[in-house]
């Protein structure tokens, strides 16, 4: 697996190989998260399915996040179950979005690498729940992966240079200014804060600014 597509096409054929439909690979969130996506390493959830997760707010009060922060041993989860236990009052919404995307039930497979950095690798579909057997052999290949997708994106950051401003942009981003107000702070347009934020992203190959911070705090560009 010598680049994150032959990963994600591996990490999808060994899901079908299972009878599953999907798989996801992450950061597992501080306590304090603000969205699911920006943690997310790769994954086969199509990008509507994360939308709504985010839009939801179902990060907050999630019991798999909570038991991944709590414990290294893998679990299976179902949907239906496992959302009875959120304190927020989206259980139905949790519910039907995961079986409506075919993922209802699966495994989480805890991970971390030589730095402490801790993740996750499941693998979700309609099948029962995963044999002893099965589950040993997944969790097998959860920190070989979490590891080699981190090893990967660290040599591809070393080549990324932010400049002054990228970084300033960065930093008020990170402190929860809007564009509005990182304008007003730096003297510069809105547009021109909005380019600076987007070039960054760009570069730090993130989906979207609060995971370009994410990513710029971990490569060490931000203090």
């Amino acid at each position: 697996m010598g680049s994150e597509s032959d990963i994600a096409d591996t990490l999808l054929a060994i899901a079908h190989r299972h009878g599953l439909n999907g798989y996801i690979l992450i950061n597992v969130p501080s306590e304090a998260p603000t969205n699911f996506s920006s943690h997310v390493l790769m994954t086969s959830w199509p990008k509507d399915m994360l939308q709504a997760y985010d839009n939801a707010g179902l990060i907050f009060c999630s019991p798999v996040i909570e038991h991944l922060r709590q414990s290294t041993t893998p679990f299976s989860y179902d949907a239906e179950r496992t959302n009875r236990r959120r304190a927020d009052g989206k259980s139905e919404i949790a519910m039907r979005l995961f079986e409506g995307h075919g993922l209802p039930r699966g495994a989480y497979f805890p991970a971390h690498n030589s730095a402490g950095l801790r993740g996750a690798l499941a693998f979700g579909g309609t099948r029962e729940a995963l044999r002893p057997d099965e589950m040993a052999e997944l969790n097998a290949i959860a920190n070989l992966v979490f590891t080699q997708v981190l090893e990967l994106r660290a040599r591809r950051r070393q080549n990324v240079s932010l400049s002054r401003r990228e970084i300033e942009c960065l930093s008020w981003a990170s402190a929860g200014k809007t564009s509005v107000e990182m304008s007003e702070i730096l003297g510069l347009s809105e547009y021109t804060v909005n380019h600076y934020l987007n070039r960054a992203t760009r570069k730090l190959d993130a989906v979207n600014r609060v995971q370009a911070v994410v990513k710029a705090i971990r490569a060490g560009l931000l203090n």
